[in-house]
């Protein structure tokens, strides 16, 4: 029988090299041909070597694991490496796709490869629908959590989509026909208004501040009073101030 190969794909270096050192104890005959840290390297690599099996995590910059495995449906199987949390995974415990939760457990991983290594022994072909499959899984990480509140932002990003936890989001901030999501590092667009972020979110972690503004009551470091009865938000690590006005300036009575 063939070696079985693969690739793995992870923008965390500590995480790639200890998902291949567990590969190399449970599956010690499976050939890692290469290791990537974005997606445009992932798509190179499995064109290069052809493997069996692809472990991709979702969130890679540029294209993310997501839209590597649209791309390469029928090509090889997947396994995704997600960060995601136990309600958002529930989505693909429903389809044909395995997936990795961080930090990755010998016990889950020993589990992936056995259905691996069972597919592969069988020659059973990946799912021709893979892409659809994809979609159906990608639609139920959207949802709302069993909270019932907001927990996943979709944003497309270049020719990829960005899935955002709304708990990384700094800020909300109306932009014409669009919404401006901050985070510590990023600015994304969507098209979704404020209003209807603002039924969506949790309203004992994202507060109205302004008509055009939600802020993430976990990124504030400071507020004050401006002269004119307004209040001023500073935040813990983005440099700008946020107007509190005087509509919503009772959110902040209590503090």
């Amino acid at each position: 029988m063939t070696q079985a190969k693969a690739i793995i794909a992870d923008d965390e270096q500590q995480l790639r090299i200890h998902l291949k050192s567990q590969l190399s104890d449970i599956w010690p005959e499976l050939m890692i041909c290469g290791e990537a840290e974005n997606g445009k390297e992932a798509l190179e690599l499995i064109e290069e070597y052809g493997p069996d099996v692809a472990f991709l995590d979702i969130k890679m910059p540029g294209l993310s694991g997501m839209e590597v495995a649209r791309r390469i449906a029928k090509t090889c199987r997947v396994v995704f490496i997600t960060a995601y949390d136990k309600y958002a995974v529930e989505a693909f415990d429903h389809e044909a796709i395995d997936y990795l939760l961080k930090p990755v457990t010998r016990e889950r991983l020993n589990k992936a490869v056995k259905r691996l290594q069972k597919e592969i022994a069988a020659s059973s072909k990946p799912p021709s629908d893979l892409s659809e499959i994809v979609e159906r899984a990608l639609a139920g990480l959207y949802k709302k959590g069993t909270s019932g509140y907001l927990r996943w932002i979709r944003a497309q990003h270049g020719d990829g989509v960005r899935l955002i936890p709304v708990d990384d989001v700094y800020y909300f901030q109306a932009s014409d026909k669009y919404t401006l999501v901050l985070t510590k590092q990023e600015e994304l667009l969507i098209k979704k208004a404020i209003k209807e972020l603002d039924d969506e979110l949790d309203p004992g972690q994202f507060w109205r501040i302004h008509r055009g503004t939600i802020v993430n009551a976990h990124c504030i470091a400071k507020v004050s009073h401006s002269l004119t009865g307004r209040g001023v938000v500073r935040l813990k690590d983005r440099p700008e101030l946020l107007t509190v006005s005087r509509r919503y300036i009772h959110v902040f009575k209590q503090m």
